[in-house]
C-alpha cells in the first residue's frame, strides 16, 4: 500500500482512550491534519524527533571538553600544516 507521497505505508490497529481519540478528531475537524491517520503519524515523527535530539544530548555530554581541546590543538604550529 503506499500514500499520497508515494511511501509504503503500513495499516496497524490502534487503540486509544476516548480522550485521545476526542482529541484526535477535534484536530481533524479543526483542519490541523486531515485525518486521524495523518495526526497519529505527526505524534509519532514528533516523538522519533525528540529522541534522537535526547540520544544526541546524551552523546555530547560524555564528550570531555578538556580532550577535546587538546585533541583540536594537537598539530598546531606544525609545518606540516599548509599556511592560509
Amino acid at each position: 500500500m503506499f500514500c499520497h507521497t508515494g511511501q509504503v505505508v503500513q495499516k496497524i490497529a490502534v487503540t486509544l482512550d476516548q480522550r485521545t481519540v476526542a482529541d484526535l478528531d477535534r484536530w481533524v475537524k479543526q483542519g490541523k491534519y486531515p485525518n486521524r491517520s495523518r495526526a497519529l503519524q505527526s505524534a509519532v515523527n514528533i516523538l522519533t524527533e525528540r529522541e534522537k535530539r535526547t540520544r544526541l544530548v546524551r552523546e555530547l555530554a560524555k564528550i570531555d571538553p578538556k580532550e577535546e581541546k587538546q585533541l583540536a590543538e594537537q598539530g598546531l604550529g606544525d609545518r606540516a600544516w599548509p599556511a592560509y
